[in-house]
């Protein structure tokens, strides 16, 4: 089943002190204030935080489910991703806590240990 702009309103909701707000006409999803994700236009992608040293590696693994909007993200910590392409909810929850976590402040990150970020793998 593809995930839908539903799920992801009810995951990123259920992220700390989470709150959605409208950004440029689209939902928005903010912790203390800081936009983590929002929705795209046609509900059917999404925007979220992701280091600006990590994105061509994801786009270039995984090209049907990442990719940037060309010149609108491309001086940005930003990817964009296809919902119907995530796998199920858990890895929509791994998405949006990943980006969740870079918008955090210290202080909520240490109160929520559970959302930390797994450990990185040896290769």
């Amino acid at each position: 089943m593809a995930t839908t702009a539903d799920d992801v309103r009810t995951v990123a909701l259920s992220l700390p002190d989470t709150s959605e707000k409208l950004a440029w006409g689209s939902p928005a999803f903010r912790v203390a204030g800081k936009i983590f994700a929002a929705l795209g236009d046609d509900d059917s992608t999404m925007g979220v935080k992701c280091p600006v040293e990590d994105r061509a590696e994801l786009i270039a693994a995984e090209p049907e489910k990442f990719f940037l909007r060309a010149g609108h993200d491309d001086g940005y910590a930003w990817l964009r991703v296809r919902l119907a392409a995530l796998g199920d909810t858990a890895e929509l929850a791994a998405v949006l806590t990943g980006s969740w976590r870079q918008a955090a402040p210290r202080r909520l990150l240490a109160a929520h240990p559970e959302l930390a970020a797994p450990p990185a793998a040896d290769g």
